[in-house]
């Protein structure tokens, strides 16, 4: 195998723009040769930061990463829209790039023009694309629409275009961004079949693409892009995971800090809580009738009990919003009665964030009788293997009488987000294993 992509220590930065930062002149530029020499770090928005890999023949090489992580400015470097700030690029061979939605396309003009002027800018003679314009328009499902001016072609139409000229153009790489997500389903499989014929051919691929099962099941290898800078190149699967995990750690982060807020939203209300000996109000149709809005905290009751913390912890007992999949997880709950109560009961449900209602139990449910609740009490719930499939999910905690009148409901109290090695449909994740007989065979996973 030979290398078609040799990237070493290559950076971009970005002059900042806005107001109050230093302007380089024309003839500044001129002379150093950059618009970003001399500027100082914070003069600057670096969009790669040393990164170094090698593509070989044949190989079908995936980018991952957030928005914003450096992916596309990667794809323009390579395809020689852009410089780099320092470091050297070498790409061997003729190179296709479907980089941004429209990118080379005149709007004024029809298709058939800009098959044409596509074509030439990607290095086929006239008479070429004379040879192939029929297939070009066949493939792209669009001779209906072949004489139209491109600015009336929707999203998906220009998608189908680009892809179109850019595969038979017959290039040695081809760049693919996200742009694919643009086009209709079909037009996707037709896509993925076209680039799986043209690997075959010893040609090479590189995709940026958000879709991690794409990756993985499409790539050789992957790299994964965090603030412009390369975090891991490996396996798909193994880069797939870990980028996974981070944002899974991420979410989690987020959920507490949420959660802390609410906490201390909370807090400010205590402050207006009525005095001591002082009946508290009673409820109103608004906290006996839930509002549905979305993202809104949903809580109601008499608040003669009130639920005043919550938080998830995993078997070390350690506070946190991320778990895996058959993790031992508990679920704490603080109360706070404001009179003496003998008629309590703790409940707990787990949700999707669209509402469907995966779990819930309670202590009446479970045979538990109180006797007497009195200022602050902690109730806990551990699932010893909480197999919940991979997504995020929400807790509502409740206390409230044996009849069902609420002491304090609060719905979406935390959120916590599950993972797990392999994926599933549903919201149950149980444990399980595959087995086969007869004349079938599998190929090992790439580590």
């Amino acid at each position: 195998m030979s290398t078609v992509i040799r990237v070493d220590g290559v950076s971009k930065l970005y002059r900042r723009m806005a107001p109050g930062y230093h302007l380089r002149t024309l003839k500044s530029a001129l002379l150093d040769g950059s618009l970003t020499a001399g500027l100082r770090p914070e003069e600057t928005i670096p969009a790669l930061r040393d990164v170094s890999f090698t593509v070989e023949r044949g190989e079908a090489f995936g980018v991952i990463g957030s928005n914003g992580s450096g992916k596309s400015t990667l794809l323009k470097i390579l395809s020689g829209i852009l410089r780099p700030s320092s470091g050297t690029v070498e790409v061997a061979g003729r190179v296709a790039a479907l980089i941004e939605l429209g990118a080379g396309f005149h709007p004024e003009i029809s298709g058939r023009e800009n098959i044409y002027i596509n074509g030439v800018v990607l290095g086929l003679s006239r008479r070429e694309i004379d040879r192939r314009f029929d297939e070009i328009v066949e493939f792209s499902g669009l001779a209906n629409f072949i004489e139209e001016p491109v600015k009336n072609y929707s999203s998906g139409m220009y998608v189908r275009l680009g892809f179109s000229v850019a595969i038979h153009t017959d290039p040695d790489l081809l760049l693919v961004d996200e742009v694919l997500a643009v086009g209709d389903e079909a037009f996707s499989h037709r896509c993925l079949r076209r680039i799986e014929e043209f690997l075959a051919r010893g040609r090479t691929v590189l995709l940026v693409s958000h879709s991690l099962g794409l990756i993985e099941e499409f790539c050789t290898r992957a790299l994964w892009l965090d603030g412009g800078e390369k975090r891991l190149l490996g396996s798909p699967r193994r880069v797939a995971d870990s980028y996974r995990q981070a944002v899974a750690e991420e979410e989690g982060r987020e959920h507490r800090r949420a959660k802390e807020a609410r906490e201390s939203e909370l807090g400010q209300k205590e402050a207006v809580r009525p005095a001591e000996g002082e009946a508290p109000a009673a409820p109103t149709p608004q906290d006996e009738e839930p509002p549905e809005e979305e993202g809104a905290i949903l809580r109601w009751g008499s608040r003669q009990a009130e639920i005043v913390g919550a938080r998830s912890l995993g078997a070390d007992g350690v506070e946190r919003y991320h778990f895996v999949s058959g993790e031992r997880v508990t679920f704490e709950i603080d109360v706070e009665a404001h009179e003496a109560l003998s008629n309590v009961v703790f409940g707990v449900g787990i949700f999707t964030p669209r509402g469907v209602e995966c779990w819930g139990t309670n202590t009446h449910i479970e045979g538990f009788v109180s006797a007497r609740l009195e200022g602050r009490a902690t109730a806990r719930v551990t699932c010893p293997n909480l197999r919940l499939a991979p997504g995020e999910y929400l807790l509502d905690a409740a206390v409230h009488a044996r009849d069902g009148n609420p002491y304090d409901y609060h719905r979406r109290i935390l959120t916590f987000t599950v993972t797990s090695q392999s994926g599933g449909v549903g919201v149950y994740y149980p444990e399980h294993e595959w087995s086969f007989g007869g004349g079938i065979t599998w190929q090992a996973q790439p580590e």
